[in-house]
């Protein structure tokens, strides 16, 4: 099973058909032969990029996130760093 890569011309008609048309999506993604899923995450991609609010939002969960990872890595080469000093400062004791 291949990937296809379609142009950002394609997706935004094929989101623009299935926004104006009353079909259901399966049946437009099934009329341009795309995946009824991969024409779903087309329209929900473009709605939020139609709403600026959604991208800062989004933006900043991303930022949170990766600042959250990294404290979890310091933490952690923190905590090796204290149990390496005990041992070798001679504590048995962890």
């Amino acid at each position: 099973m291949g990937t296809y890569k379609y142009s950002a011309e394609f997706r935004a008609d094929a989101v623009a058909l299935a926004r104006s048309s009353g079909r259901p999506v399966s049946r437009v993604a099934a009329e341009l032969g795309v995946n009824h899923e991969t024409l779903r995450q087309w329209i929900k991609t473009a709605e939020k990029a139609a709403r600026p609010e959604a991208v800062a939002e989004s933006a900043k969960d991303a930022e949170i996130a990766a600042l959250r990872k990294q404290v979890r890595e310091l933490e952690m080469e923190r905590d090796i760093l204290r149990r390496a000093a005990k041992y070798f400062a001679g504590e048995t004791n962890w």
